[in-house]
C-alpha cells in the first residue's frame, strides 16, 4: 500500500470511522452548520466566550475555496501535515460539490500548470464583476477589527519546524526534482480531486470574486494552508472576503499554520494553530468543522496528543478570569489544549459554553457560590462521576453553594461538592489583616507537585482559608499559617471515592500569580493531574524577559520610562522597533525615484526589508543628513518591513513623532507620511532581527502595519 493510499485509509477509518458518501438526494438541500465565534466576556476584557450559532446555508449560494494546498512545500513537516488531512479535505469537497456547492481551487503561483485545464478556462471566461472591491487583487495584511488585537504568534522566522538534518535532505530532494527548494510548488496536491466539468481554478482575487458574484454566492468556506499567512492574507482569503461583505467561515480542522515552536509564544505547533484560529474567531470571521459536513468527529492530527484542559471560571473576588487565563497562556501551551468557560457577566450562574466539559480530559474549577442551571450542573456532576482528574483553586471549595437559602427556579446546588470533589472542609477564612505564610510539607518533598519548590516558607497575598480537617485519602502537600492561629492545609491531593484523583489549593489570590513558588506548584499540579511528568526546568516569565522573548506592541507617543519602569534603563542595551508599510503605486512620483524612508531621532540604525538604510532626517528638514539612498528592495505595491534600532533607552527618549516616510528622486519628499500608531518593540542585541527570513506580508503581525491611502498623499 503506497503512502497516500495508507494515509487516506488511516485518516478516514481511524479518525471518523467511515468514508462519507454524498448521494444525489443531497443536492440542493440546506447545509446545517454550527458557526463558532468568540466575543469578550465583558467590555474591554481580553478573555472571550466561545459562542455557537446555528445556520442553514443554501448550496447554490455557497462556495468552498481551497487555498494553497500545494504539491510540495519548502517545509517537510508542512508537507506531512497536508498529506495527513488532505484525504479528509477531499471528502469534504466531494460532499459539498454533490450538494451543489461551488468549488474553487486556488493554488497560488501555479496557474501555468493549469493553462489548458477546463476549470482554469472556466474561471478566466467568467465575466468580470462590474463592482470589484478595491485592492481585491492585492494581499490583505489586516482588517480594521484586527488593529487593536495582539497577534498571538511570532511567525517572522518563516514558521518552519523541521528537523535541520531532515530539512537539508528535503531541500536536496526538491532540487533533484528540478524544483526551487524555496518555492517548490507547481500545482495543487493530487490529494484534492478537481472536477473538470464543474470546478474553478484561480489564484487571482478579481477572478475568484467574479465567480462568486456571477453565481450569486453569499457564503464562502475557506480551507487549506497556511492559516496565519495565505488563508488570511491572499486576495481570495479570509480578510478580503470578510471586509468586502461575504459571509465567510474558516474550516478550522482542515487547515494548518506555519509556526515554529522555537519562536514566541514557545508553545506546541498545534497550540500555535489553535491561537491563530482564536484570533480569527475574535477578529475576522466564524469557523466550522468538517464533521458538520461529513458526520463523525472533527479531524485531529495524529501527532496532537495534548490532553484537553477545560477551566470553568465564575467568580469576581480574585480575578481568576484574568490570572488563570494568563497562566495557561504562559505555562501550559507546550503540552495542553485549553478551553476556558466563563460565567456570563450579567449572570455568573450561567456558564457560557459549559458543553466543552464533556470533551475534557482534565477539569479546572474556579467558581464561587453559584447555583447553575440544573442541566449545566449535571454536566459537572457527570464529569466527576466519570473518574477523570480535577483541579480546584481558591473558591472552588464553595463553588456550588449559595449563602442565600433560596435557589432560583430551574437552578441547582451541590453543597457536598467540597467534601466529595476535593476532600476538603471549608468553613471560612481568617482576617484580611493577617499575613499568610505557606510552607511545603517536608515529609512529602518527593511528591511530583513539590518538584523544584524550595523547602523554605514563602508568603501568600491572600487570606488563609479554614479547611481542616481534610478527608481520609487526602495527602497535604503544603500548609499555611497566620499568627496566633492553628496551621491549615493549603494544598493537597485527594483520591475520590470512585478512584478519580483531585488536587485542590486554597491559594490563588491574584497576588499569588506573581509568586515563583506558587506558579511552580500550580504548574506541577496541572501536569500531575493529567498524568504527565512536571517540567524539569521552570522559569517565571518576567516583564523584562518578555521583552527579550518577543516583539511587544507599542504605540507612538508612549513614554517608555513610564510604561516599562525598571524593565528598561538608560544603559540597558539596544532597543528595536519594527512595522510594516504598504505604499500603493500611486504614491511613486511620475518623475521617478524609489520610495525613501526617513527617520527622525538620535542616529538610529535603519533597515528596509533587511537592507541597511541611509541615515536619518528630521521632519523640519526631511533631506537625509548623509544623502539619499534608494532601495531596490522596496516594493511600491506590497508590504515593506521597516526596522529601527537604538543603542539604548537614552537615545530613544519618548517614542513619539519619530518616524516619517517619503519618496522621490534626489531626496525630494512631497508630502511625507507620518507613521503614527502601533509598532512592535523588543530589547536585546540580535542582528537577525533586522533581516527577515520572508517577505513582510508574511512575517508581520497585523497591528503593526501602515497602509497609505490616497487621502494622505
Amino acid at each position: 500500500m503506497n503512502r497516500q493510499v495508507f494515509l487516506w485509509f488511516e485518516t478516514v477509518v481511524l479518525t471518523f470511522g467511515f468514508a462519507s458518501t454524498a448521494s444525489a438526494d443531497d443536492a440542493g438541500k440546506l447545509i446545517d452548520l454550527q458557526l463558532q465565534r468568540q466575543a469578550p466576556i465583558k467590555a474591554g476584557a481580553s478573555q472571550y466566550h466561545k459562542l455557537q450559532t446555528a445556520e442553514s446555508w443554501a448550496p447554490a449560494e455557497t462556495a468552498i475555496v481551497i487555498c494553497d494546498v500545494w504539491d510540495r512545500h519548502h517545509c517537510l513537516n508542512a508537507v506531512r501535515r497536508v498529506e495527513e488531512f488532505g484525504p479528509r479535505l477531499n471528502e469534504v469537497v466531494k460532499a459539498l460539490r454533490a450538494k451543489g456547492v461551488t468549488v474553487i481551487h486556488s493554488p497560488s503561483d501555479c496557474m501555468d500548470s493549469y493553462a489548458d485545464h477546463p476549470s482554469r478556462k472556466r474561471a478566466i471566461e467568467t465575466p468580470k464583476s462590474a463592482k470589484l472591491p478595491d485592492d481585491i487583487t492585492s494581499w490583505c495584511n489586516r482588517i480594521p477589527a484586527e488593529e487593536a488585537a495582539v497577534y498571538p504568534i511570532d511567525q517572522s522566522d518563516g514558521g518552519e519546524d523541521d528537523d535541520p538534518a531532515e530539512h537539508a535532505e528535503w531541500a536536496a530532494k526538491l532540487k533533484a526534482e528540478g524544483r526551487n527548494p524555496g518555492l517548490p510548488w507547481k500545482k495543487q496536491a493530487e490529494l484534492i480531486v478537481i472536477d473538470a466539468d464543474r470546478d474553478y481554478i484561480s489564484d487571482k482575487g478579481d477572478e475568484v470574486w467574479s465567480v462568486l458574484e456571477s453565481k450569486g454566492i453569499k457564503n464562502v468556506i475557506l480551507a487549506g494552508v497556511h492559516t496565519n499567512m495565505c488563508v488570511l492574507g491572499r486576495p481570495f482569503g479570509l480578510r478580503q472576503m470578510a471586509k468586502n461583505g461575504k459571509h465567510v467561515v474558516l474550516l478550522r480542522d482542515m487547515t494548518d499554520t506555519m509556526y515554529n515552536p522555537k519562536m514566541w509564544p514557545y508553545v506546541s505547533h498545534f497550540e500555535g494553530t489553535d491561537r491563530i484560529i482564536s484570533h480569527i474567531e475574535r477578529h475576522v470571521c466564524p469557523t466550522i468543522t468538517s464533521d458538520q459536513v461529513l458526520g463523525g468527529e472533527p479531524f485531529r492530527f495524529q501527532g496532537d496528543k495534548r490532553p484537553h484542559l477545560v477551566a470553568i471560571v465564575s467568580e469576581y473576588e480574585y480575578e481568576t478570569d484574568r490570572t488563570l487565563t494568563d497562566f495557561a497562556a504562559k505555562y501550559l501551551g507546550r503540552d495542553f489544549r485549553t478551553t476556558f468557560v466563563y460565567g456570563r457577566e450579567e449572570d455568573g450562574n450561567d456558564l457560557v459554553g459549559i458543553e466543552a466539559v464533556k470533551d475534557a480530559d482534565l477539569l479546572l474549577v474556579s467558581v464561587r457560590r453559584r447555583s447553575l442551571p440544573a442541566e449545566q450542573l449535571e454536566i459537572v456532576r457527570k464529569y466527576f462521576a466519570s473518574g477523570k482528574p480535577a483541579i480546584g483553586i481558591r473558591t472552588a471549595s464553595h463553588a456550588f453553594k449559595l449563602r442565600e437559602p433560596d435557589v432560583p427556579a430551574g437552578h441547582a446546588e451541590w453543597p457536598e461538592f467540597d467534601a466529595e470533589a476535593w476532600g476538603g472542609h471549608y468553613t471560612g477564612h481568617y482576617g484580611d489583616e493577617l499575613k499568610t505564610t505557606v510552607e511545603p510539607v517536608a515529609a512529602e518533598s518527593g511528591h511530583p507537585i513539590l518538584h523544584g519548590i524550595p523547602s523554605s516558607a514563602f508568603p501568600s497575598t491572600g487570606t488563609l482559608y479554614k479547611a481542616a480537617p481534610v478527608a481520609e485519602g487526602a495527602t497535604v502537600l503544603a500548609t499555611g499559617s497566620v499568627q496566633g492561629n492553628p496551621v491549615e492545609p493549603v494544598a493537597w491531593v485527594y483520591t475520590r471515592k470512585n478512584g478519580g484523583k483531585s488536587f485542590y489549593t486554597s491559594l490563588g489570590h491574584k497576588g499569588d500569580f506573581e509568586s515563583p513558588q506558587f506558579l511552580r506548584l500550580f504548574t506541577n499540579a496541572v501536569y500531575w493531574a493529567a498524568g504527565k511528568e512536571p517540567p524539569r526546568e521552570f522559569a517565571v516569565v518576567t516583564a523584562r524577559e518578555d521583552l527579550r522573548r518577543r516583539w511587544v506592541p507599542i504605540s507612538l507617543g508612549t513614554d517608555l520610562k513610564s510604561a516599562f519602569g525598571p524593565v528598561l534603563d538608560e544603559k540597558g542595551g539596544p532597543i528595536w522597533f519594527r512595522c510594516g508599510v504598504r505604499i500603493p503605486s500611486v504614491f511613486v512620483p511620475s518623475r521617478g525615484g524609489d520610495p525613501i524612508f526617513f527617520v527622525e531621532g538620535t542616529s538610529p540604525c535603519v533597515w528596509v526589508n533587511g537592507e541597511a538604510a541611509f541615515q536619518w532626517g528630521r521632519k523640519e528638514n526631511p533631506l537625509p543628513q548623509f544623502g539619499p539612498r534608494t532601495h531596490s528592495t522596496v516594493d511600491p505595491i506590497d508590504a515593506n518591513l521597516l526596522v529601527v534600532r537604538f543603542a539604548n533607552l537614552g537615545d530613544v527618549g519618548e517614542f513619539a513623532d519619530q518616524f516619517v516616510l517619503g519618496w522621490g528622486a534626489s531626496g525630494l519628499v512631497p508630502g511625507p507620511i507620518e507613521l503614527q500608531g502601533a509598532w512592535e518593540m523588543r530589547v536585546g542585541d540580535d542582528e537577525s532581527w533586522s533581516k527577515p527570513k520572508l517577505p513582510a506580508k508574511f512575517a508581520l503581525s497585523p497591528e503593526a502595519y501602515f497602509e497609505a491611502n490616497s487621502e494622505s498623499r
